[in-house]
């Protein structure tokens, strides 16, 4: 994949009182495109965490890149409370609408991981006339004891490792809300029923579901779930030997599905 001149800004925009800070891409090939990637990231994760996977895949498929910091992590505001409810990955695709209204984005092409794969699915089957299409990495739809337990182990981590200090280089202060607001809320009892699969059958739109078939946080039942509910042409991309973050354990195979998905799903190719 060729590369071109890439032109980045960085913002931060109110949505509903809260500070979002925004990083854009804009490749020199994207100037005419109406299309924007939007990346979501996962439950620790932040725009900085990323690195530079949104740069290379906004140069290879010729659109223009924005990534943000949801409230609660990086440079956007804190959280107001840790405390979270069932429907928080709802919650959060209601707010990522918000933005890109604010923005005047009315074609977005959401690249999701982990939670950011969960709110993915659940603004294309709400705000379809926005979302033109998705990518999601690690996605939950349900709550699996491989869920629980890989939860588990980053909690000993956290209490045993320098994990802390890791993650303080993204979060600063944040970061034990970031930490207690991800464990807290899936360790919880009253979430262990936590379920979106009834938001499948309305995404309409294409979807390239990816999964790590060695993902310590998921089955491969969370891709077959999306598969077979979601009413849109729906690929799959399952790598062997690959964990929870595709994008970093296996970039180049993500990257060049994910191009090829995007220019197709342009009309591109």
């Amino acid at each position: 994949m060729t590369s071109t001149p890439i032109y980045t800004k960085e913002e931060f925009i109110l949505v509903d009182d809260t500070e979002i800070c925004l990083k854009w891409y804009y490749p020199e090939a994207a100037t005419a495109s109406k299309t924007v990637l939007v990346f979501l990231h996962d439950s620790l994760g932040c725009i900085r965490l990323w690195r530079d996977f949104p740069e290379k895949l906004a140069q290879a498929a010729g659109c223009p890149a924005l990534l943000y910091d949801r409230q609660g992590y990086g440079e956007s505001s804190p959280f107001r409370s840790v405390d979270r409810g069932q429907d928080y990955l709802e919650q959060e695709a209601y707010v990522l609408e918000r933005l890109l209204a604010k923005l005047q984005i009315s074609q977005a092409i959401l690249f999701g991981h982990s939670d950011g794969g969960s709110i993915a699915l659940i603004a294309a089957a709400k705000y379809k006339s926005r979302i033109k299409a998705i990518i999601t990495e690690g996605a939950h739809v349900f709550v699996e004891e491989v869920t629980l337990a890989g939860i588990r182990e980053a909690v000993e981590a956290y209490q045993t490792t320098n994990l802390p200090q890791k993650l303080q280089k993204y979060h600063s202060a944040k970061t034990e809300a970031v930490f207690r607001a991800w464990t807290d809320t899936w360790l919880s009892s009253s979430f262990r029923s936590w379920n979106i699969e009834h938001f499948l059958p309305a995404i309409l739109c294409p979807a390239l579901i990816i999964q790590g078939e060695k993902d310590e946080y998921g089955t491969l039942a969370q891709v077959e779930a999306v598969v077979q509910q979601a009413q849109g042409p729906v690929q799959q991309l399952i790598l062997p030997d690959i964990g929870h973050t595709p994008h970093r354990e296996a970039p180049e195979q993500v990257l060049e599905k994910s191009a090829h998905f995007i220019l197709s799903s342009l009309g591109t190719l």
